[in-house]
């Protein structure tokens, strides 16, 4: 018989055994992924069914003193997109934000695997370079051709970043021997986000010195009342440095008029900082960019592209006109020897942020950027506005339905209404939402506009239909006739 040898025979490395391990646990998260992407073409809920007292008590979020090790993690990840809320479904029109893109989701993949800091070129060579080009295109896009730029962690932080720039300006040493704001007052639209309020509790200004200026009838800041108000704060011996207009507003996505707020700014001397979080990419389209009119003689603005422009949270980024500015402002990275080298100082990012280890953001819009070009978000924003459009419609046609807003942008509020006279309206629309949530068929948000409850859909999820936009409004009809009948939600 013959011997029986094993030289020939070739057991697997460690190396080879951890790989293997690898691109089995790899595929086993991919399939849960392509299940639920798929599962936005299939009849389920929009939300999960459940409360938080139910949840917590069905899951086990122990943090354990001996790990479980990785057998555990397809199950927590399973109960984790079990329990989420579907934000790419088309039934999905809450936030200013949802819907996914593969090739953005394959960027935000990549960014996460090779985990690059955005601080300095060294960490991070070719993501330095992606982000300038974006920062750089993005300034000629608003008018800014000699501005610079970061990425924030959203239009919350950008607004803060507009109002320390505007500080800055007006005291260049403040940064380094702060300042007693309580002299300073900064000026916003009665309809601005509220991130302004944080912004300047942040910055040592505090929320009283944030003076709202009336809108007219569009929810559009008014420029005779901003006028106003900066005189009488002058003449109560406040010290005006910053006026923030808005283009595209939260609730009924209102474009403040830039060229007019601008002109003001210019004679006070004030800076003018735009909050586009929402609003920014009109200014892709030859149709819609008239909205923005004027934007290239602010001196700064954030523009989320994690809203219209449908890329995975977070991806935010903000302007300035005079790079100098921030480069002054963010000046305490000096001190960071361990850091930054002279050697590579001009193209370090970290130099004009006040974050540090910074994840990159920008390589999943730079992704989707060169697959749609310029025209695909120009088609982007025409198609939202189109669907708005017909929902618009829609509502007019229905006697049921009406608008309580003009439109600018694709915000969308509305009402269900009766001529009964004992009906609270505000009470019926309220429950209307809370039974289209209980039943998980949409998602839409709950607003107030002139004193009254609204139905406020918006449309930056790219796969809102107008199908689901058919059915959305034959759900709000159901309810709102089983509401005003005093009949329970149908089983």
């Amino acid at each position: 018989m013959p011997k029986h040898t094993h030289a020939h025979k070739r057991y697997a490395t460690a190396v080879e055994l951890r790989c293997m391990e690898t691109e089995a646990f790899i595929e086993e998260v991919a399939k849960r992924l392509t299940s639920y992407i798929n599962s936005a073409d299939e009849h389920r809920r929009v939300n999960p069914k459940t409360t938080p007292s139910a949840l917590r008590a069905q899951l086990d979020l122990r943090l354990p003193l001996q790990g479980f090790g990785l057998d555990t993690v397809l199950d927590d990840l399973d109960e984790y997109i079990k329990n989420s809320v579907n934000t790419h479904r088309s039934e999905f029109m809450n936030p200013l934000w949802g819907g996914l893109s593969l090739p953005a989701l394959a960027g935000e993949i990549v960014a996460s695997t090779t985990n690059n800091a955005m601080y300095t070129f060294e960490l991070s060579p070719m993501g330095t370079l992606i982000e300038r080009s974006l920062i750089n295109r993005m300034n000629e896009i608003v008018g800014f051709p000699d501005g610079f730029g970061t990425f924030t962690t959203g239009g919350s932080n950008g607004n803060m970043l507009g109002m320390l720039c505007a500080r800055q300006q007006l005291h260049p040493s403040s940064s380094k021997t702060g300042i007693d704001g309580r002299n300073m007052v900064i000026f916003v639209s009665a309809e601005s986000h509220y991130s302004v309020l944080m912004a300047a509790n942040v910055i040592g200004v505090g929320h009283q010195n944030v003076i709202k200026v009336r809108c007219d009838g569009d929810g559009r800041m008014l420029v005779s009342s901003l006028i106003e108000e900066i005189a009488f704060a002058r003449k109560e011996g406040l010290t005006p440095f910053c006026v923030i207009a808005t283009s595209g507003t939260t609730v009924r996505g209102a474009f403040d008029p830039l060229d007019d707020i601008a002109e003001v700014t210019h004679r006070e001397g004030l800076w003018l900082h735009v909050d586009a979080a929402w609003g920014g990419a009109s200014m892709f389209s030859t149709t819609h960019r008239s909205l923005m009119s004027g934007v290239e003689k602010a001196d700064s603005l954030c523009w989320d592209a994690h809203k219209m422009m449908g890329l995975p949270l977070m991806c935010s980024v903000f302007l300035v006109k005079d790079q100098t500015v921030l480069r002054r402002l963010c000046d305490h990275t000096q001190v960071a020897h361990y850091l930054f080298h002279n050697d590579r100082a001009s193209e370090d990012l970290g130099h004009y942020s006040l974050q540090c280890a910074r994840r990159n953001d920008a390589l999943k819009l730079w992704i989707e950027w060169r697959v749609r070009g310029d025209e695909g978000w120009a088609k982007l924003v025409d198609g939202n506005m189109d669907y708005a459009d017909h929902l618009e419609a829609l509502i007019n046609e229905h006697p049921s339905l009406e608008m309580l807003s003009s439109r600018m942008w694709t915000n969308v509020c509305f009402r269900y209404r009766s001529d009964e006279g004992h009906l609270d309206l505000d009470a019926v629309n309220t429950e209307i939402r809370n039974r289209l949530i209980a039943e998980g068929s949409f998602m839409v948000s709950r607003s107030n506009v002139g004193g009254n409850i609204v139905l406020r859909m918006v449309f930056a999820n790219p796969n809102i239909t107008q199908a689901s936009l058919d059915r959305f409004i034959e759900r709000v009809i159901v309810h709102g006739d089983e509401i005003s009948k005093g009949l329970p939600p149908a089983p």
